[in-house]
C-alpha cells in the first residue's frame, strides 16, 4: 500500500525524474542528522551529475540544494553549505528535460543507474572502478528498499552490476560483504593489505570445494 502511494505521488521536480524524488523521500525519513546531511551530500552530486547544464550557471551548487529542498516539500533538515530556500526555484524558468524512451531492465533501478553504470565502464583507473562499483552498489540497494519491502543481498546487487555493464564491472563478493560496502553506512575508507578485490573474485566460485591433491594424501596415509 505504501509503495502505491508514493508511486502515485506528483513530482515536484520531474526534471530529476521519479528516483530521485524516491531519495530525497527516503533521506527526509532518516533519524539521524549527521546521516541525513551524508546522504543528502551524496544525493547532490548525483543530481549534479544527472542536470550536467546547471553547471554553465552561477552558484550551481547552490541551486542544486535548493533543488533538493523544493523536493523534500521545504521540510529537509541537514548541515546544508548554504542557506535552503524554494523561492529561487518558484521564480526561475524551468529548464527543458529530454526523457530517454530507453525501458530500464530493472525498474527498481531506473534508467539513471544503467548510465551511472555505463560511465564507470569507461574509466581506465582501476581504483576509481572500484570507488564506482561501491557509490553505485550503494545507491542500488537504497533504490531498492524505497520499492520493496524485502530486503536484497549484496550478491544479487553484484550480479545486477555485471550484468548492466556487460561483465566490465566486478569485484570480490567476500571482500564486499566483509566490508559492508553496499551498506550506505557501512564501508571502510582503506582496504586491508591482505585483502584484494581484484584478486579473488573467483574466491566465491570456489568456497566448498575440496582440493584434490589434499584428498589424495589423505587417502594414501
Amino acid at each position: 500500500m505504501e509503495a502505491s502511494t508514493s508511486f502515485k505521488q506528483d513530482l515536484l521536480l520531474r526534471e530529476y525524474g521519479r528516483n530521485v524524488q524516491d531519495l530525497v523521500n527516503y533521506i527526509t525519513k532518516v533519524e539521524d542528522r549527521s546521516e541525513r546531511t551524508r546522504l543528502a551530500q551524496l544525493l547532490i552530486n548525483l543530481m549534479a551529475k544527472l542536470n550536467p547544464q546547471l553547471r554553465d550557471t552561477q552558484d550551481y551548487q547552490q541551486k542544486l540544494w535548493n533543488h533538493l529542498f523544493v523536493m523534500s516539500g521545504s521540510t529537509l533538515d541537514v548541515d546544508a553549505p548554504y542557506q535552503l530556500s524554494a523561492m529561487e526555484y518558484l521564480n526561475d524558468k524551468p529548464q527543458p528535460m529530454e526523457y530517454s524512451l530507453v525501458t530500464p531492465r530493472y525498474k527498481h533501478y531506473g534508467t539513471n543507474v544503467e548510465l551511472l553504470i555505463q560511465k564507470a565502464t569507461e574509466l581506465d583507473d582501476e581504483k576509481e572502478r572500484d570507488a564506482a562499483i561501491v557509490s553505485i552498489g550503494k545507491l542500488m540497494k537504497t533504490l531498492y528498499k524505497s520499492y520493496n519491502k524485502d530486503s536484497i543481498t549484496d550478491d544479487v546487487i553484484l550480479n545486477d552490476i555485471r550484468q548492466l555493464s556487460k561483465g566490465k564491472l566486478n569485484m570480490d563478493l567476500g571482500y564486499i560483504e566483509s566490508n559492508n560496502l553496499f551498506e550506505s553506512n557501512g564501508g571502510s575508507s582503506g582496504r586491508p593489505q591482505q585483502d584484494n578485490p581484484r584478486s579473488q573474485q573467483n574466491r566465491g566460485d570456489n568456497r566448498g570445494r575440496k582440493n584434490p591433491r589434499s584428498s589424495s594424501n589423505q587417502r594414501n596415509k
